[in-house]
């Protein structure tokens, strides 16, 4: 079998600019493994335009070398209006960025020899993905195709702490010191839930999790009956916490065991309608740990989308 013409996206910031540092050490690995032409971004949306550029190309295989953020904008190549550009083309992961949680979702080794053997060996695997509609941070309407999780509450608060940051701590500890400090200053909102067009609820949240796959914030299972093909999310809310029940609840989240905790809900949906009761209420977005805006917002599965490379069973 001819493997098919490989681009390799590089986000030489991963990792507060390691990767940029050391892409000639990792690019000998990749290159052991299997051919590839390489295309470095230089800022925010370059991975999903050079995604598109590949593919209309004749590309057959995307792989995201980066974190969530830059898997996030290489899916988003992926697609034009919510329709895949080729639809037989495979995303490839190496892992290489602070959160990690797609990596996770998927069970790719986080050693990039280990991930581009799995890349090379071409065993791949259907998924689906999700389609966002949502308001972005200049008021603007926009949209969004997400792979792994997208939720709303004080992880939209977390997100952008950690990229305010810089991501100099590493993953858990950037999440971890980001995850405080919203919490200090996080006031729980009231919102809106419509499943599947029928369904309504009204809550008073911590955050919504829309899960396609099982962990978020840097390694929290906030969804560990999440399966990334069966054609639905799983919809996690957490509910009106006080502070210290946070704290008791973030021990748990790491081992996804907090499903069964008090003010914790879980249903499952094709498509979720959430907006904020409260006039003038700001409700921030996370995106596969990205912040690009906020609620009222529609979360819509899109069933086997997309091809990934993943490990042999």
């Amino acid at each position: 079998m001819v493997a098919p013409r490989t681009v390799v996206i590089v986000n030489p910031k991963s990792q507060g600019g390691k990767l940029g540092k050391r892409w000639t050490e990792v690019a000998e690995i990749l290159g052991r493994a299997f051919p590839f032409d390489e295309a470095i971004t230089q800022g925010v949306g370059d991975a999903t335009r050079l995604a598109r550029e590949a593919l209309r190309g004749g590309a057959g295989r995307i792989i995201a070398i980066g974190g969530d953020g830059t898997v996030n904008e290489v899916v988003n190549g992926f697609f034009e209006d919510g329709v895949a550009i080729a639809p037989e083309a495979t995303l490839g992961l190496i892992p290489f960025g602070t959160g990690g949680d797609f990596r996770r979702s998927l069970g790719i080794p986080q050693s990039t020899h280990e991930a581009a053997t799995v890349i090379a060996a071409g065993h791949r695997r259907k998924i689906d993905v999700g389609k966002l509609g949502f308001v972005a941070t200049d008021g603007s309407p926009a949209t969004r195709m997400f792979a792994n999780i997208a939720s709303f509450g004080v992880s939209g608060v977390v997100d952008r702490l950690v990229n305010e940051s810089g991501k100099k701590l590493g993953g858990k500890l950037s999440f971890m010191f980001a995850s405080v400090r919203a919490t200090w200053s996080y006031k729980n909102q009231r919102v809106q839930l419509v499943f599947d067009g029928k369904d309504r609820a009204e809550l008073s949240i911590n955050t919504v999790a829309i899960a396609n796959g099982k962990f978020f914030g840097g390694g929290m299972k906030v969804a560990p009956a999440a399966e990334i093909d069966d054609g639905t999310f799983e919809v996690v809310s957490i509910g009106d916490l006080g502070m210290g029940e946070v704290l008791k609840m973030s021990r748990k989240i790491y081992q996804g065991e907090h499903l069964s905790m008090d003010k914790v809900s879980v249903r499952r949906a094709r498509v979720i309608e959430a907006e904020g009761i409260e006039p003038g209420a700001v409700i921030e977005l996370d995106v596969d740990g990205e912040n690009p805006g906020r609620l009222p917002a529609r979360f819509e599965v899109v069933p086997a989308a997309l091809w990934v490379a993943v490990a042999p069973v």
